[in-house]
């Protein structure tokens, strides 16, 4: 049975209401010795029924509030759930470490991993160490510099991408946020081995791009890819944020949108009403995609990996030569992009 508890969403709330009163059944049965088995069976049906038919039709900001889940798992959780022996590498050489970036090494499937990851926090003091999963620049630095370290030795690289965003403040600006970024990205399409990109919550804007370069890019069922925020788009188009949904909507952001856009190369199934309510089947069901794509991946050479990773990526649009091609383009749902 699912904790909601703190951070009910609203759309939730049903089966929320249902699961309590599920409980107080099962409190009155152990406590007063009533016989409810039946009751209780029949309401854990219905309520299962329930959370079924919710979670077959969301819609794209509720998708969005999913991947935004207090509650939801992260990339420490998954290090936890799918790898053994994993070590952590901290800093970048050149500032500080970063903790809003994990990053390291272990062995998934008795497979040697890199592992590079936005970390968010379960709790407020995990929140502000890690800075709300938000990046500074010595983070990507951090990144890249346990990426080059596994390109060096021939390890395979999974990401991990959950931010809102890379971190806009004074500081990380006068430090290169930007550059870092650029740099990562750049030097993620030379590396020569296997690169695995999961998104796992928020997918925001440069920020997750900075780790976002592979050969493979999986997305979680309930998570989101976007160059900016549905907030940050409804302030530009109408000036009011509570716009969100409406460009939510526009924006083609998630899993289903972006499959069909030709970004993504698989959505990975999530438990029945989300990631946060089962951290193990979670993990398990991503491992299981990770282990195979990664199979084929390790069988080819590195100009090979580098070739077809740049091809990917090039395809990722189309060009437009008019604006008839443009507006069917469009109605089919294809992106444009314009060299």
């Amino acid at each position: 049975m699912a904790d909601y508890g703190f951070g009910v969403l609203d759309f939730e709330k049903p089966i929320y209401d249902m699961e309590t009163k599920i409980k107080e059944l099962e409190r009155l049965q152990g406590e007063e010795g009533l016989d409810l088995k039946d009751e209780i069976k029949a309401l854990r049906a219905k309520a299962n029924k329930l959370r079924e038919e919710i979670f077959a039709n969301l819609d794209s900001w509720q998708r969005i509030q999913l991947a935004r889940h207090p509650k939801r798992p992260y990339t420490t959780d998954y290090v936890e759930n799918m790898l053994d022996d994993f070590i952590e590498i901290h800093g970048d050489r050149l500032f500080r470490d970063d903790k809003a970036i994990l990053a390291g090494f272990g062995v998934l499937d008795g497979q040697t991993v890199c592992i590079v990851g936005h970390n968010k926090g379960h709790t407020t003091k995990e929140n502000l160490e890690r800075n709300f999963g938000s990046p500074h620049p010595e983070g990507y630095r951090k990144g890249l510099r346990v990426m080059r370290l596994a390109d060096k030795f021939g390890v395979p690289i999974i990401t991990f991408l959950d931010s809102a965003g890379a971190y806009p403040g004074i500081g990380a600006e006068e430090r290169g946020q930007a550059e870092a970024i650029a740099k990562n990205i750049l030097e993620m399409f030379k590396l020569g081995v296997p690169i695995i990109v999961c998104v796992t919550g928020e997918g925001g804007s440069g920020g997750a791009l900075g780790i976002g370069v592979g050969d493979v890019v999986l997305m979680q069922e309930y998570t989101y890819y976007s160059v900016i925020s549905p907030e940050g788009c409804a302030a530009i188009l109408w000036r009011d944020r509570a716009e969100a949904p409406t460009s939510a909507k526009i924006l083609r952001i998630t899993a289903p949108d972006l499959m069909k856009l030709g970004v993504i190369d698989e959505i990975v199934s999530e438990p029945i009403g989300g990631a946060h309510n089962d951290y193990k089947l979670a993990a398990e069901n991503l491992k299981k995609a990770i282990v195979r794509h990664l199979k084929p991946l390790l069988k080819m050479g590195r100009d090979e990996l580098i070739r077809k990773r740049r091809e990917k990526f090039r395809k990722m649009g189309y060009y437009a030569e008019s604006i008839e091609e443009s507006k069917r383009l469009l109605k089919e749902g294809m992106g444009i992009f314009k060299s």
